[in-house]
Protein backbone atom coordinates (compact mmCIF):
# COMPACT_ATOMS: atom_id res chain seq x y z
CA UNK A 1 0.00 0.00 0.00
CA UNK A 2 2.87 2.39 0.83
CA UNK A 3 4.44 1.43 -2.47
CA UNK A 4 1.28 2.58 -4.27
CA UNK A 5 1.48 5.96 -2.56
CA UNK A 6 5.09 6.42 -3.66
CA UNK A 7 4.16 5.81 -7.30
CA UNK A 8 2.23 9.06 -7.38
CA UNK A 9 5.03 11.02 -5.77
CA UNK A 10 7.16 13.20 -7.99
CA UNK A 11 10.83 12.07 -7.71
CA UNK A 12 11.86 15.71 -7.43
CA UNK A 13 10.01 15.89 -4.14
CA UNK A 14 12.29 13.33 -2.54
CA UNK A 15 15.31 14.95 -0.95
CA UNK A 16 18.37 12.84 -0.45
CA UNK A 17 20.81 13.88 2.25
CA UNK A 18 23.95 15.55 0.97
CA UNK A 19 27.10 13.52 1.04
CA UNK A 20 29.91 15.08 3.01
CA UNK A 21 33.44 14.25 1.94
CA UNK A 22 36.15 14.76 4.53
CA UNK A 23 39.88 14.81 3.88
CA UNK A 24 42.39 15.31 6.65
CA UNK A 25 46.06 15.88 5.97
CA UNK A 26 48.47 15.55 8.86
CA UNK A 27 51.12 18.22 9.44
CA UNK A 28 53.87 15.69 8.70
CA UNK A 29 52.68 15.53 5.10
CA UNK A 30 53.10 19.28 4.68
CA UNK A 31 56.46 19.16 6.45
CA UNK A 32 57.65 16.42 4.10
CA UNK A 33 56.55 18.40 1.05
CA UNK A 34 58.39 21.49 2.33
CA UNK A 35 61.44 19.35 3.10
CA UNK A 36 61.50 17.96 -0.44
CA UNK A 37 61.29 21.50 -1.82
CA UNK A 38 64.14 22.72 0.40
CA UNK A 39 66.28 19.73 -0.61
CA UNK A 40 66.16 20.95 -4.21
CA UNK A 41 67.19 24.54 -3.43
CA UNK A 42 70.88 25.40 -3.47
CA UNK A 43 72.34 27.57 -0.77
CA UNK A 44 70.04 26.63 2.12
CA UNK A 45 70.06 23.92 4.76
CA UNK A 46 67.29 22.88 7.09
CA UNK A 47 67.71 22.86 10.83
CA UNK A 48 68.41 19.37 12.10
CA UNK A 49 67.06 17.62 15.16
CA UNK A 50 69.08 17.17 18.30
CA UNK A 51 71.50 14.45 19.38
CA UNK A 52 68.77 12.47 21.16
CA UNK A 53 66.79 12.21 17.91
CA UNK A 54 69.90 10.92 16.20
CA UNK A 55 70.66 8.40 18.96
CA UNK A 56 67.10 7.10 18.86
CA UNK A 57 67.57 6.42 15.15
CA UNK A 58 64.73 8.59 14.00
CA UNK A 59 64.30 9.06 10.28
CA UNK A 60 66.10 12.21 9.00
CA UNK A 61 62.74 13.67 7.96
CA UNK A 62 61.43 13.21 11.51
CA UNK A 63 64.57 14.77 13.02
CA UNK A 64 64.24 17.97 11.04
CA UNK A 65 62.94 20.90 12.96
CA UNK A 66 62.01 24.35 11.81
CA UNK A 67 59.05 23.50 9.55
CA UNK A 68 55.73 24.49 11.09
CA UNK A 69 52.29 24.16 9.53
CA UNK A 70 48.96 25.61 10.57
CA UNK A 71 45.78 24.54 8.81
CA UNK A 72 42.50 26.43 8.77
CA UNK A 73 39.75 23.84 8.26
CA UNK A 74 37.06 26.46 7.62
CA UNK A 75 38.83 28.23 4.77
CA UNK A 76 40.84 25.21 3.56
CA UNK A 77 44.08 27.16 3.73
CA UNK A 78 47.54 26.41 5.03
CA UNK A 79 50.14 28.68 6.65
CA UNK A 80 53.73 27.47 6.55
CA UNK A 81 56.75 28.70 8.49
CA UNK A 82 60.21 27.39 7.60
CA UNK A 83 63.43 28.12 9.42
CA UNK A 84 66.60 27.59 7.41
CA UNK A 85 70.29 28.31 7.42
CA UNK A 86 71.61 30.13 4.38
CA UNK A 87 75.01 29.99 2.75
CA UNK A 88 77.20 33.07 3.02
CA UNK A 89 77.05 35.09 -0.20
CA UNK A 90 73.51 34.04 -1.17
CA UNK A 91 71.01 36.84 -1.80
CA UNK A 92 68.53 36.44 1.05
CA UNK A 93 65.58 38.23 -0.66
CA UNK A 94 66.02 36.13 -3.82
CA UNK A 95 66.37 32.91 -1.84
CA UNK A 96 63.29 33.73 0.28
CA UNK A 97 61.22 34.25 -2.86
CA UNK A 98 62.47 30.98 -4.37
CA UNK A 99 61.65 29.04 -1.19
CA UNK A 100 58.22 30.63 -0.83
CA UNK A 101 57.26 30.05 -4.46
CA UNK A 102 58.36 26.41 -4.55
CA UNK A 103 56.74 25.46 -1.25
CA UNK A 104 53.44 27.23 -2.02
CA UNK A 105 53.25 25.69 -5.49
CA UNK A 106 54.03 22.13 -4.35
CA UNK A 107 51.65 22.14 -1.40
CA UNK A 108 48.82 23.54 -3.53
CA UNK A 109 49.54 21.08 -6.33
CA UNK A 110 49.74 18.00 -4.11
CA UNK A 111 47.02 18.76 -1.56
CA UNK A 112 44.56 20.99 -3.41
CA UNK A 113 44.68 23.46 -0.54
CA UNK A 114 45.43 27.17 -0.82
CA UNK A 115 48.67 28.27 0.81
CA UNK A 116 47.87 31.61 2.40
CA UNK A 117 51.41 32.31 3.65
CA UNK A 118 54.95 30.98 3.60
CA UNK A 119 57.06 32.64 6.27
CA UNK A 120 60.80 32.08 5.84
CA UNK A 121 63.10 32.69 8.80
CA UNK A 122 66.84 32.71 8.13
CA UNK A 123 68.41 31.44 11.35
CA UNK A 124 72.12 31.36 10.61
CA UNK A 125 74.80 31.91 7.98
CA UNK A 126 76.74 28.81 7.03
CA UNK A 127 79.85 28.27 4.97
CA UNK A 128 79.74 25.43 2.47
CA UNK A 129 83.03 23.76 1.59
CA UNK A 130 81.48 22.13 -1.46
CA UNK A 131 78.21 22.60 -3.28
CA UNK A 132 75.44 23.61 -0.86
CA UNK A 133 73.32 20.65 -1.98
CA UNK A 134 75.82 18.28 -0.33
CA UNK A 135 74.07 18.95 2.98
CA UNK A 136 71.04 17.06 1.69
CA UNK A 137 72.79 13.84 0.67
CA UNK A 138 71.41 12.14 3.76
CA UNK A 139 67.83 13.10 2.85
CA UNK A 140 67.60 12.42 -0.84
CA UNK A 141 68.92 9.94 -3.38
CA UNK A 142 68.95 12.63 -6.08
CA UNK A 143 72.28 14.09 -5.06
Amino acid sequence: MVHEQLKHLDPKELELPETVFVRDIESKVFQSIAMQCLAKIEGVAVLEGNLIDSLLGRDPFERVKGIYVEQDQKTHTVNVKVEVNVAYGVSIPDKAEEIQTKIAHEIARLTGLHVSSVHVVFKNLIHFEEKPKAVFNQYSDEF
